[in-house]
């Protein structure tokens, strides 16, 4: 394929992701067609189908951009907090928590994904941001048998934060009380650590 069409398809196949994320995120999977993603992409249905193959794998692929998008702001603000494991793993947490309550992650990632697939929801939060959490973790100190309990309670935790903030009528406030408990639960795990 020429350098220009294979950059022209990259470039469709990107306008047609960032649509459908729209569109997921404002409507919920349900609500969603191949032939409104094409349209809203300006393409036909048949290309949404050629770099997609269908509205779940379109899906599976906007959800793992998203889980990347926000595993990259996690591992920027934690590297941002200096070298100490510890205030990584606070300010990664906190990253994670304010990433995973807007709007388009709270029904893209926590609502529609684990119902389209389970499975393929939890290999995608285990490769990005729970990756970067299980190292961390292991970075502070936890021991190795513990890491994963650690690190599902937290992930857990962190992931019904965002809903119970998403469906609160004060969000911002809710956002507020959910970082303060989570600061809390880290405090009982550097604390158990130390």
């Amino acid at each position: 394929m020429p350098r220009s069409s294979a950059a022209d398809a990259a470039l469709t196949a990107q306008r047609i992701l960032d649509s459908a994320e729209g569109l997921f995120a404002g409507r919920g999977y349900g609500a969603v067609s191949l032939d409104g993603v094409a349209a809203e992409a300006g393409v036909t249905r048949g290309a949404v189908y050629h770099h997609y193959g269908n509205k779940k794998g379109l899906f599976q692929a906007v959800a793992a951009a998203m889980h990347m998008k926000i595993a990259d702001a996690v591992d920027r603000e934690a590297r941002r907090a200096g070298v100490d494991p510890r205030v990584q793993l606070r300010a990664g947490s906190h990253a994670f928590l304010e990433a995973i309550t807007s709007a388009h992650a709270v029904q893209v990632l926590l609502i529609d994904a684990p119902a389209v697939d389970w499975e393929e929801w939890r290999r995608l939060d285990a490769e990005y941001s729970g990756s970067l959490l299980r190292q961390v973790l292991r970075e502070v100190g936890v021991v190795p048998e513990d890491i994963e309990a650690v690190a599902v309670q937290l992930s857990g935790a962190m992931n019904e934060a965002a809903l119970w903030v998403a469906h609160h009528q004060d969000s911002q406030a809710a956002l507020e009380q959910a970082h303060a408990v989570l600061d809390l639960m880290l405090d009982a795990v550097l604390t158990s650590t130390a």
